[in-house]
């Protein structure tokens, strides 16, 4: 039998290929001697030695952490409760509430950056962290909802109703019931939560104050500047803190 040419293979090794060879140049290039990039001149570390010299770049990456971690910490809470409201009480008006969370998903960014903009204004409340955080975690939730949900669908309520015949109180049933069999998901929607925050531009770009620059807006900053070879050192520190994340969050998943 003749063989037949393996066209999906062909095809997921295209899209590979159209995924990470650009994330291999910028990595290539941040190696490069060349001050603007382009042609090999040479093997050097004077980008990122450059770079750890920067106070506002660790500045920028400061309040990139700081709402992260308080964004995600607070939507991962939140979305694990409505997804469980969701799941765990039916009738008409949970119709409404799915399209309630759902709708974060689909606005456009920039029509959220724009809306919180203006509510912030309105409420007279002062642009700067606070609003970036409260920001992330409207779009933070749903993501998080929703992969818990998913988690949910599989879930068995007799494993509560056996707990309870057992004598077990709510807060032992939480503790010993339910964060077992919901912490695959909860971790999923966390770390997606997270990723989501550290790597969000636009809605940060019109919620964020002059001293609440995050690391993207400091990367977008500096391209106006024409640093190329310093944001080759910046962003391949940052995806390799990105891909230890989301490396870490699968081998757990998966030991799970």
């Amino acid at each position: 039998m003749r063989n037949r040419p393996n066209i999906p293979g062909f095809i997921a090794i295209t899209v590979l290929v159209f995924f990470y060879l650009p994330i291999f140049y910028l990595v290539m290039q941040s190696f490069n001697e060349a001050r603007f990039g382009g042609p090999w001149r040479g093997f050097s570390l004077q980008w990122y030695a450059l770079l750890f010299d920067r106070p506002e770049v660790w500045r920028a990456v400061r309040n990139t952490l700081i709402v992260a971690l308080s964004s995600t910490a607070i939507s991962t809470v939140l979305g694990t409760l409505a997804a469980w409201c969701l799941h765990h009480y039916r009738s008409r008006l949970q119709q409404s509430h799915y399209v309630l969370v759902y709708a974060p998903l689909v606005f456009p960014d920039l029509l959220m950056g724009i809306s919180l903009l203006l509510l912030f204004i309105n409420l007279g409340y002062p642009l700067g962290l606070g609003t970036v955080i409260l920001a992330h975690i409207t779009f933070c939730i749903s993501y998080v909802a929703f992969v818990v949900l998913g988690r949910l669908q599989d879930f068995d309520y007799n494993l509560i109703e056996a707990s309870q015949d057992l004598g077990a109180g709510w807060a032992t049933i939480i503790y010993r019931v339910l964060l077992p069999v919901m912490g695959p998901g909860i971790l999923a929607g966390a770390l997606l939560a997270l990723t989501l925050s550290i790597d969000d531009f636009i809605i940060t770009f019109f919620v964020s104050g002059p001293t609440s620059a995050t690391l993207p807006l400091y990367v977008f900053g500096m391209m106006k500047q024409g640093s190329p070879t310093i944001i080759n050192a910046l962003c391949t520190l940052f995806m390799l803190a990105t891909f230890s994340i989301v490396i870490w969050g699968q081998r757990y998943l998966y030991r799970r």
